[in-house]
């Protein structure tokens, strides 16, 4: 079996650690029950590219118990857990092409190798396996059923490449799910963003002024969280609305170069480019903590930082000091890259299991459909309340359904005042 992992050895630590991350994803061990049993994947080559961690490898493990033929590849160079990734090949013999802090040039190697077996489905978190396949590798599309995409970014991405008539066969939009977004989104980016920034800098959030750029999903949930370990949370935002809601949820709401004057810690969290940029740099304070927790490393400009500073160190890991001509340091922590996965575990398991039941539910949706038009589609409203459902199931929680009254009042028109 071709593979390109850290070390083997590693996966004994690996198995324990996929065991008990699958403590916490009830839905996915219904659906894992399921498919062995339906084997409803019997021969589906599968390429994913996503982060290679122990919560992954427990929807790996669906997959392969589906009948599946699946290779992995790392969605980000910093988040490969090589243990998870040994454990995967050692173990359950699927290949894996992953190795932490791998270069740029190993990176997009792996993906190449991910997709090598021609895949009939793509699964995606940030849209480089699909952009390979269309830079590179478009004689693939024709075998691709479908895909999906995991992320805000990956979505931004490709919903591009559809308006440019680019995109080469249909993709499933996994991240606006509303199972995904409402708590992978906001309670496990909440929780994860605030636990990497608290590993790699061990700081007191209580009293902090915190920055958070975007008030998304993501954005929502770090500043929930944040306000909750008693930090001053400022956001700043470019669409009205979001900006409007943050304002009624109780934070303040002000332009980047107003809250750079004033923020000890920068959080961003928007999908886009150059969010913290150079005129932001030259007005923080001295000792400015600066951290991304969106997909690619491209939202703080790390760049022009680089050439602004007269010196650079590392103080400890994930954390590197940018000194400026004038003295003022900033510090800017995982190189700009998801501080959730570079410097702690990323989401905890109980919500990538929502957001991955709706991957193994989507792909069965696929493979059982058939090939669509090229295009941008939302999850089936069914795979979502269903995923839903057995989360709620997986609690212990039931909830009350509608009478036969109930129905038939909300089907008719004609009752009224």
């Amino acid at each position: 079996m071709k593979a390109d992992i850290k070390d083997p050895s590693l996966s004994s630590a690996g198995i324990l650690r996929i065991e008990w991350a699958s403590r916490e994803m009830l839905v996915l061990r219904l659906i894992r029950e399921r498919f062995a049993r339906e084997k409803p994947l019997e021969g589906v080559k599968v390429s994913a590219c996503l982060h290679i961690t122990t919560e992954t490898a427990n929807l790996a493990l669906v997959f392969k118990e589906g009948g599946a033929e699946l290779a992995l590849c790392a969605s980000n160079p910093l988040s490969t857990q090589d243990d998870a990734a040994a454990a995967l090949v050692a173990e359950y013999g699927i290949p894996v092409y992953a190795i932490n802090r791998e270069d740029s040039e190993t990176y997009y190697k792996h993906i190449n190798a991910a997709l090598d077996q021609s895949p009939h489905i793509t699964l995606d978190d940030g849209a480089d396996l699909v952009s390979t396949i269309h830079k590179e590798r478009q004689q693939l599309a024709t075998n691709i059923i479908g895909g999906t995409e995991e992320t805000t970014t990956g979505c931004i991405r490709l919903r591009s490449m559809a308006r440019a008539g680019k995109l080469l066969y249909p993709i499933i939009a996994v991240n606006e799910a509303d199972s995904k977004h409402f708590f992978d989104n906001r309670y496990g980016t909440g929780q994860s963003t605030i636990d990497g920034i608290t590993r790699a800098t061990n700081i007191l959030w209580a009293g902090k002024k915190v920055v958070v750029c975007g008030y998304g999903w993501c954005g929502r949930g770090v500043a929930m969280r944040a306000r909750g370990m008693g930090a001053h949370v400022i956001v700043t935002e470019i669409e009205p609305l979001r900006a409007l809601e943050a304002v009624m949820d109780g934070y303040p709401v002000m332009p980047i170069a107003e809250a750079a004057k004033i923020g000890d810690i920068f959080i961003t969290l928007s999908g886009n480019i150059n969010v913290l940029d150079r005129a932001h740099f030259l007005l923080m304070k001295d000792g400015a903590i600066l951290a991304n927790s969106g997909h690619f490393n491209v939202e703080i400009n790390i760049p022009t930082l680089e050439k602004m500073a007269k010196a650079k160190r590392r103080l400890r890991p994930f954390v590197d000091e940018y000194t400026l001509p004038d003295g003022r340091r900033i510090i800017l922590l995982g190189e700009g890259r998801l501080i959730n996965l570079a410097a702690a575990e990323g989401h905890p398991a109980s919500v990538m299991d929502m957001s991955f039941a709706n991957q193994a539910l989507c792909v069965e949706y696929m493979v059982k459909g058939g090939r669509a038009e090229p295009g941008i589609y939302p999850v089936p409203r069914e795979i979502d309340r269903e995923v839903g459902r057995l989360k709620l199931a997986s609690m212990g929680i039931t909830i009350d359904t509608l009478t036969e009254e109930q129905r038939k009042y909300l089907e008719s028109w004609e009752e009224g005042t």
